[in-house]
């Protein structure tokens, strides 16, 4: 049964908010999402980058993560505060209690669940990933996964990212926002 996304958009009022771990595939399927529901679509880690002027491997390294998180929180703040849309997060943006509790409050969260092999698959294609650059990436991996996870299971809506063709998990996506929404009203 293929979802009413015109009933989705007619109802939504505030953001969609993609979370979980690197390679959990927020982007993708966020910009997926945002394109069905006729939405915008942000990566706020693409947001960061361009008002940083750099990368975010470079402002890790020059600067550090506390500034990196703090840079993040405004960033989320502002894109949460304007109009309806689909906004995918860095991995760790809901560790930073305050960028979570906006998004917790402002937001529709949807959590991206994948399982570590999937997450070391998809992180190996890319080496832009500065947590994963000092240590066995599975090993890190498993470690975000246990300190994380308890977090993001706050989210409002959870959804597996499976090794299946994006769209699958589009479609189980837009059926957990549509029960949501029937349910929050």
């Amino acid at each position: 049964m293929e979802t009413n996304v015109e009933n989705i958009r007619a109802v939504l009022k505030k953001p969609i908010v993609m979370i979980g771990l690197m390679g959990a595939g927020k982007t993708k399927i966020g910009g997926l999402l945002a394109k069905s529901l006729d939405l915008p679509f942000v990566d706020a880690d693409h947001e960061i980058e361009r008002a940083a002027g750099c990368t975010i491997p470079e402002i890790f390294e020059r600067d550090g993560e506390t500034t990196f998180r703090d840079m993040e929180r405004r960033i989320i703040a502002r894109l949460l505060s304007d109009d309806v849309k689909v906004i995918a997060t860095g991995g760790g943006a809901v560790m930073n209690e305050h960028t979570a509790a906006l998004i917790w409050s402002s937001s529709i969260s949807v959590w991206l669940k994948a399982d570590l092999d999937i997450l070391v698959d998809r992180t190996s294609r890319n080496n832009k990933r500065p947590l994963l650059q000092n240590g066995n990436p599975a090993e890190i991996l498993q470690t975000l996964m246990d300190k994380r996870y308890p977090v993001y299971g706050k989210a409002n809506i959870v959804v597996e990212s499976t090794p299946a063709e994006p769209e699958h998990t589009l479609d189980n996506l837009l059926a957990a926002l549509a029960d949501h929404l029937q349910k929050t009203g």
